[in-house]
């Protein structure tokens, strides 16, 4: 069993970071294997559209998705974790999810024609655990913590939550002070509980 984590800050060891990673080690005490991925090193190209993943299966642009890709796929779980940029996620995080939605569904399917329906046979993801994390200084988290629940739903995630939303408040004045947020904390610690429980009921 694995969960990754993947944070979408442009900031190293910043307050995103600093949630995500909290409830990997949480998980891992649970005896699930975790794994961190900064997009911040990566070189994540936007979607263009181009349809080429619908025959080949594969994306068409060749740079650091793949990799990532190819760990999504292999994991039980993924968190996807991002501060919040005028209320929403960061771009390199919407172009990681704009291609792994595309490339997801024609894995699983193919193009029908004009004159057929489509009877959808799942994505690559159906059937993994996912949970969103927002972070943010004071408002804004609503529509970036929507973004990240409608990308999991649209690709047959099974949601994980908590008693509340997965959100942390943090950065003031541009401060790295997450550590503070003992509310945040508290969350990010159900939110692992929740992730272990239902990939374990998954296994059985």
């Amino acid at each position: 069993m694995k969960v990754i984590g993947i944070c979408g800050s442009p900031r190293l060891e910043g307050n995103t970071e600093f949630y995500i990673q909290f409830t990997l080690n949480q998980i891992k005490n649970y005896g699930i294997e975790t794994e961190l991925i900064r997009l911040r090193d990566k070189n994540i190209a936007q979607c263009e559209g181009c349809y080429n993943c619908v025959e080949a299966k594969d994306c068409a642009i060749k740079d650091d998705f793949q990799e990532i890709f190819n760990k999504m796929i292999e994991a039980d779980g993924i968190i996807l974790g991002s501060p919040v940029y005028n209320s929403s996620i960061t771009p390199k995080l919407k172009a990681l999810l704009d291609r792994a939605s595309f490339l997801g569904r024609w894995k699983a399917n193919d193009m029908k024609k004009d004159n057929e329906s489509y009877k959808w046979n799942g994505t690559a993801f159906s059937g993994k655990v996912a949970a969103p994390i927002t972070v943010a200084r004071r408002a804004g988290q609503n529509f970036a913590f929507a973004q990240m629940l409608l990308w999991m739903t649209v690709n047959d995630f099974i949601i994980a939550s908590s008693h509340y939303w997965n959100v942390g408040v943090a950065g003031t004045g541009g401060g790295i002070d997450a550590n503070k947020d003992e509310e945040g904390i508290i969350i990010m610690q159900h939110l692992a509980d929740n992730i272990t429980h239902i990939i374990k009921q998954l296994k059985k």
